[in-house]
């Protein structure tokens, strides 16, 4: 996140100092297009940023921006030896995707680029698109489209699974929140079929990425539903959390386990510190006993200051509830 605002704010001065009078469009848009590129040598696709406005019917703009990593090798008419030139050029090219063409125009430098471009929608795929039964694309779809690299190959995957989408509105959505041709293959290679976009869509939105469900696979958590994913995603339950709990000696619980354990507030840490003054292996319910009654491994130490060393652990959440203070 704190990248992309950098990008944009680079962006926004690049553009400013770029000259207007250095650009020549051959189709005119009534938008304002802009994009920024960052190339470094030892990384094999550039980063590439891309800030629009539309004019809504009400009046006014809507902002938007967008920006992905992509290989050199599908910006036509751009080379390495462009980018990285110390003096500085003039450079157009383009990205072609299914639904249209974007035409960059603009000035490179050491490797970093900036300027404007243009979108020219893709008229064979609009119309491919309405055989299809999805309806009539406008030229602000089709360039939504494009931005997310929604083509034939993506409609095609979404078929093959049995996706519910019969719209263009849900093509858009699925592009503009992140799911990717990669999420939607991988999902599939990870036994998962989703099938509905809305649900996909949540799935992206909560970050349940296909990192995250290997991780989880690999700690035998498999057949899980999408709902089971996103509320474990949303609960703050990981991996990593999973396998602290594991290397204190704890057996596998069930995702709804540590679920509670991590809403309670129940860390590895205060395992950690209960295990310091003489309680190993305490069970997980318990954990989330002493953490609801307010019990910390500092109040039992305390306690036992004060004498009251050979008590039990529901003894002590007992005296907290009576009030008995550490002090």
């Amino acid at each position: 996140m704190r990248r992309n605002v950098a990008l944009i704010a680079v962006l926004a001065f690049a553009v400013a100092c770029y000259s207007a009078a250095e650009v020549s469009y051959s189709n005119p848009q009534t938008t304002s297009n802009q994009w920024l590129i960052e190339y470094k040598t030892d990384e094999s696709k550039v980063q590439l940023t891309m800030h629009y406005r539309r004019e809504k019917q009400s009046g006014g703009f809507n902002h938007s921006s967008t920006g992905f990593g992509i290989g050199l090798d599908q910006l036509t008419g751009l080379s390495r030896d462009q980018m990285m030139s110390s003096a500085g050029n003039t450079v157009r090219f383009q990205l072609k995707r299914d639904a249209g063409t974007f035409n960059f125009e603009g000035w490179f430098k050491e490797g970093n680029g900036s300027g404007h471009f243009t979108f020219s929608p893709n008229g064979s795929f609009a119309a491919d698109l309405s055989r299809q039964g999805f309806g009539n694309a406008n030229n602000d779809q089709l360039q939504a489209l494009a931005m997310s690299d929604v083509g034939f190959a993506y409609i095609n995957e979404l078929k093959a699974q049995g996706y519910d989408t019969a719209t263009i509105d849900q093509l858009v959505r699925m592009g503009n929140h992140g799911v990717r041709m990669e999420y939607l293959q991988g999902l599939k290679s990870l036994g998962y079929t989703v099938k509905s976009t809305d649900l996909i869509v949540r799935m992206k939105d909560h970050g349940v990425s296909l990192n995250f469900i290997n991780e989880l696979t690999a700690l035998g958590y498999t057949n899980l539903t999408p709902e089971q994913l996103v509320r474990t995603k949303d609960h703050g339950v990981s991996a990593r959390f999973i396998n602290e709990f594991i290397a204190a000696g704890y057996d596998r619980a069930s995702l709804e386990q540590w679920v509670r354990v991590k809403d309670h507030g129940v860390s590895p840490t205060f395992v950690k510190e209960l295990k310091e003054i003489g309680y190993n292996n305490i069970p997980l319910d318990q954990l989330v006993r002493l953490k609801d009654h307010g019990v910390s491994a500092n109040y039992i130490k305390r306690m036992k200051e004060k004498g009251h060393g050979d008590l039990t652990l529901d003894e002590f959440i007992r005296m907290k509830d009576r009030g008995e203070r550490d002090e």
